[in-house]
C-alpha cells in the first residue's frame, strides 16, 4: 500500500468540480471504492476492513490525541494526524496488513486487500 496523502478536511465544492474532467469507467470494471476508519477513543473504527486494490482507505481522527495508522511490514505511514484532520492511503496490492498507531501501541488493525 502506498500513496499517503494527509487532508486537512474533506471540503470541495462544485465550484471546485466544474471544469474537472468526466471519467467513465470501462464496463464490467469495478471503480475503485473509499472506505473511512474513525479514530475514537483510543481504536480504529473499524478495526478490520476489506477492500479491494485501487480502493482508498480514509482515516480521521476524532480523538483530542495525535494517532498515526502504520503499516507492521512498512508499506505505509499516514504520519501524525491530528485531531479533526484525516489521512488516505491507496491499497495497491493484495494481501492482508496489519497497522498501528505509533503513539498508542494498544491501536491495532488490519486491511485484507483482494
Amino acid at each position: 500500500m502506498t500513496n499517503v496523502t494527509r487532508r486537512h478536511g474533506l471540503q470541495l465544492g462544485l465550484a471546485a468540480l466544474a471544469g474537472a474532467p468526466v471519467l467513465l469507467a470501462s464496463a464490467g470494471r469495478a471503480q475503485a471504492a473509499t472506505h473511512n476508519v474513525t479514530i475514537q477513543g483510543f481504536a480504529f473504527s473499524p478495526a478490520s476492513l476489506d477492500v479491494a486494490v485501487g480502493d482508498t482507505v480514509i482515516f480521521t481522527n476524532k480523538d483530542s490525541a495525535p494517532h498515526t495508522a502504520t503499516a507492521n511490514d512498512g508499506s505505509f505511514d499516514t504520519g501524525t494526524i491530528k485531531k479533526g484532520k484525516s489521512a488516505e492511503v491507496t491499497v495497491n496490492n493484495a494481501g492482508s496488513t496489519s497497522y498501528k498507531c505509533n503513539f498508542h501501541s494498544s491501536m491495532k488493525g488490519l486491511i485484507r486487500a483482494s
